[in-house]
């Protein structure tokens, strides 16, 4: 199993959006990241970013279907897509992967829907998928009503459940939580030293640069 960070984008967000008890008052730097995750026979792509920027005012900014390109991959060689939440950064892209089949939380994709074209194969879950060997979609419900991670070996793809690698370290849920509890027992689920984060905004990603970046060979 290969894993790739695809980076699109720099910007800042607010401390009090990325640790509970932040100070409003006061922005730090933030990545946007999707990962792609390859299998012998499947080329899997966690969340597919946004191609306007979301709202957010970039220092860095490259369409990331262009950075999936860089890394040698079309759209058209994506199997299958999986969607951690419905935000417009994790989703509005989508429109690019006909081909693919679209895995999400079955509460989700209430919002999610209107960014799906209703052509696509769109698949829902429930709490727990296994789309392939030691790899698992699971439900999550912290930072929104269906918000997933994903398991890949002992790497965990966080989706938005956490910003920053503190979160973790310091056991702080972000302070954008839909569900203080559930944000709570991620926290303290896999902040275990079994697990290796991987993060949709870590300003550490290839850090004043954007492009790709293998994380498991």
């Amino acid at each position: 199993m290969k894993i790739v960070a695809l980076k699109y984008g720099e910007s800042v967000y607010g401390e009090n959006y990325i640790f509970k008890g932040g100070n409003k008052d006061k922005c730090l730097p933030i990545s946007f990241t999707i990962y792609l995750i390859q299998t012998e026979s499947k080329n899997i792509l966690v969340d597919v970013g946004c191609d306007d920027g979301a709202g957010f005012e970039m220092s860095l900014f490259k369409k990331p279907v262009d950075v999936l390109k860089e890394y040698g991959l079309s759209p058209n060689d994506i199997t299958d897509v999986i969607i951690t939440h419905s935000h417009h950064d994790h989703i509005e892209a989508i429109g690019y992967y006909e081909n693919a089949a679209i895995h999400i939380q079955k509460d989700e994709y209430i919002t999610a829907k209107k960014y799906i074209p209703t052509s696509f194969d769109v698949h829902l879950i429930d709490d727990e998928f296994s789309l392939a060997d030691n790899l698992t979609i699971k439900k999550i419900g912290g930072h929104s009503v269906g918000s997933c991670i994903v398991l890949a070996d002992n790497y965990v793809l966080c989706g938005d459940e956490c910003y920053y690698e503190k979160c973790l370290t310091d056991k702080i849920c972000t302070g954008s939580s839909y569900n203080e509890e559930a944000s709570e027992k991620f926290i303290a689920e896999f902040s275990q030293n079994k697990y290796i984060p991987l993060l949709f905004h870590d300003s550490k990603i290839l850090q004043g640069r954007l492009g790709y970046s293998i994380i498991k060979n």
